[in-house]
């Protein structure tokens, strides 16, 4: 069992100073909403109880409560951002419940002319509502080409289109610039990260890799199957995951499964059939080959895909790229 430890979560504008004591982790949060994702590995039940027995939150200074874990309730959870006037509701809402730090001034100037300001109700009338339509629309497919072909780094090995997801510092700043494209980028595929994610060491961490074209170059298609080739030693200490996502919603692909498998693979699955070298080639698209349902992820319609292939705790041999995946190869 791995020790646990104490966090002091401060607000923005809160001081922090007040909260350091010896065995407490304080940490400052830039905004007044925060969320708390909860990732659990260790697939035996009984760590799964001791971690939800013992985990506690409450008020500084005061006595912490164990925490209500709701269960036998599979909610699907979108963290698709909304679309059209949507985006810009949710945008002043935010605007309306956060502080504005010194980098986000700029911003503010450009967004006050959309009628989008700190105590403003936001009500665009008929002209603004179809600017802002119109912009939503473009910003987002700027965005879905800027997450495809991201500009700002290189594939992670030569002569594939896989790139780590990963190429920004955890603040998305640096000492001479905020990191727009980077940022834009993982937020609008995904959620948050972590410092293991981002700044994986041997034998620690996580890395996500991702790619979404094939060989060719092509973009990978739903109409269409592909399979990719792992090789048989995959440099990590725990396991390794191969997992379909929407390029609409960015969402675990949703093909009319219910299990797990349906939008994932990884080692430890049992019924993953391998060649006789230990190597395996996972399947995607549209028509299961014979004889490989076990490796095989399926795609509906015209929904465009991508997938993450992440190692958990990776070895070197992933870090001096002795390892590499090669593209995904089209075969129908």
């Amino acid at each position: 069992m791995v020790a646990g430890a104490t966090y002091i979560v401060v607000g923005p504008n809160d001081d922090p100073s007040g909260c350091q004591k010896p065995g407490l982790h304080v940490f400052q949060c830039a905004t007044n909403n925060i969320f708390i994702g909860l990732r659990i590995l260790d697939q035996n039940p009984a760590f799964y109880e001791q971690i939800t027995k013992d985990f506690r939150m409450g008020r500084f200074a005061s006595t912490m409560q164990p925490i209500r874990f709701i269960r036998g309730r599979d909610i699907e959870w979108s963290a698709t951002a909304p679309r059209g006037l949507d985006y810009w509701r949710k945008l002043s809402e935010v605007i309306q419940e956060e502080p504005v730090r010194e980098v986000d001034k700029a911003w503010m100037a450009l967004v006050e002319p959309l009628g989008i300001a700190k105590g403003k109700t936001f009500a665009p009338d008929d002209r603004q509502q179809a600017i802002l339509l119109k912009g939503a629309t473009m910003g987002e497919l700027m965005m879905r080409n800027l997450q495809v072909n991201p500009r700002y780094t290189e594939p992670y090995w030569s002569g594939t289109s896989w790139y780590k997801s990963f190429d920004f510092q955890i603040e998305q700043e640096t000492a001479d610039a905020v990191q727009i494209d980077q940022r834009a980028t993982w937020f609008y595929e995904a959620v948050g990260t972590t410092k293991g994610m981002v700044n994986p060491q041997p034998g620690e961490g996580q890395v996500y890799m991702t790619t979404k074209r094939d060989g060719n170059g092509d973009m990978l298609r739903a109409d269409a199957t592909y399979k990719v080739h792992v090789p048989s030693r995959v440099p990590v200490k725990l396991f390794w995951s191969l997992t379909l996502y929407s390029e609409n919603t960015r969402r675990p692909y949703d093909n009319g499964g219910t299990k797990t498998s349906d939008a994932s693979l990884d080692s430890r699955m049992k019924q993953l059939k391998y060649a006789d070298d230990g190597s395996i080639d996972p399947y995607v698209g549209s028509k299961v080959p014979a004889a490989y349902e076990p490796n095989y992820l399926k795609t509906v319609s015209d929904d465009g895909w991508f997938v993450y292939f992440r190692l958990y705790a990776p070895e070197l041999a992933f870090f001096d790229k002795t390892f590499k995946l090669p593209d995904f190869e089209k075969i129908e």
